[in-house]
């Protein structure tokens, strides 16, 4: 388990929160008991605390998150204790317990298993401190904000640029891990669109498989197993990145890198590089900062409204149901479609550099 205190030193990100939408969030009515009467946080400052517990942490993406996150909060004058670890349930469980115990004000989780923590996560609200599912809708509980992307269209972005290259052939679809429920939102998402070109015959999905975790040695392995019976494969949509750069690293053994349409989501270096190289077809760009930014000043206006009742919370952009009986407050974010022809993109919003992007590209050149 690693352990990080983030506390208010200059950052360099600017708060500017949309929060246009067709709802209002206020306090969420759960059932819980209100917040008892104690004073958290140091100094009359907001303390956030931050749970991560994925087996993918060293995945590019989490850690722009939690950059651009601490970065605002700490703009907001508010300090973040993050804890984090590349272990599963059990360990988030004992990371959320001590977060608990150092008087945080409020708690942003990322969920290992959207299930599984849902016990916990009742003790936390019991205990009177807000809770916020960052990326991973957790379910089976009340929350009082969820903040993401909007997963199923992923899964159509996924289908449009896959049946638009390939209206024609043999897909085979790589789905995330099974204890998240975006994984399922992103397969529900891409079936929309090929269900009907299935039903029509014109496109054969020669096999669907889920990962345990989003991992890509477990994507290798997998995806082997299925070269190893047949290769005749025309696209390839993968649950993220790195399962996409599980998938070209077995086709370029091959030599079939660049024949097959391989998508995959998040905008990593990598699948930039292979957009740039031909290896890759497309991958959802996510706006990281727009999202950290955006969480941040939601976790402030909640924890301050827990304090005060008086503190506007943002207007929501949707209320989602988590089988938990209480539709939960959403901020959405819009994500992006990229190929080659639009991949300034993410180099214009500073994601990542333009000498980076292009440094395979320039040195075959």
């Amino acid at each position: 388990m690693y352990f990080l205190r983030i506390t208010a030193v200059a950052a360099f990100f600017a708060v500017l929160v949309s929060c246009g939408g067709n709802g209002s969030a206020g306090n969420v009515n759960d059932g819980f008991q209100s917040r008892p009467e104690i004073t958290r946080g140091r100094e009359g400052k907001l303390t956030i605390g931050f749970s991560i517990a994925t087996a993918t942490f060293i995945i590019e993406r989490w850690n722009k998150d939690l950059k651009v996150f601490t970065g605002a909060a700490q703009q907001l004058d508010a300090d973040v204790i993050v804890q984090l670890s590349a272990g599963g349930v059990q360990e988030q469980i004992a990371q959320i317990n001590y977060l608990v115990n150092e008087n945080i004000d409020i708690l942003v989780v990322i969920a290992h298993d959207t299930e599984l923590i849902a016990d916990v996560i009742r003790d936390v609200k019991y205990s009177g401190i807000p809770v916020i599912a960052y990326d991973r809708l957790i379910q089976r509980v009340p929350l009082d904000a969820y903040i993401s992307f909007d997963s199923r269209e992923v899964g159509r972005q996924f289908g449009r640029a896959l049946s638009q290259a390939v209206p024609q052939g043999r897909y085979l679809v790589v789905n995330g891990s099974v204890h998240d429920v975006n994984s399922f939102d992103i397969s529900a998402g891409l079936h929309e669109i090929i269900d009907p070109l299935i039903q029509r015959g014109e496109i054969r999905l020669v096999r669907e498989i889920w990962l345990e975790e989003w991992s890509s040695d477990e994507a290798l392995e997998k995806i082997s197993a299925i070269f190893e019976e047949t290769t005749g494969i025309d696209a390839i949509a993968c649950g993220n990145d790195a399962i996409a750069g599980a998938a070209i690293q077995l086709l370029s053994e091959r030599r079939l890198a660049g024949s097959v349409a391989v998508v995959g989501q998040d905008a990593d270096l990598s699948a930039c590089q292979h957009i740039m190289e031909g290896t890759q077809l497309m991958t959802v760009y996510k706006p990281i900062g727009k999202i950290g930014v955006r969480a941040a000043a939601l976790a402030v206006a909640i924890a301050q409204n827990a304090r005060d009742s008086q503190t506007e919370i943002p207007f929501t952009d949707a209320m989602v149901d988590n089988n938990s009986g209480t539709l939960i407050p959403a901020y959405l974010e819009k994500s992006s479609s990229i190929f080659k022809n639009n991949i300034d993109e993410v180099i214009r919003d500073g994601f990542h550099s333009r000498e980076d992007v292009y440094r395979n590209i320039n040195a075959v050149d």
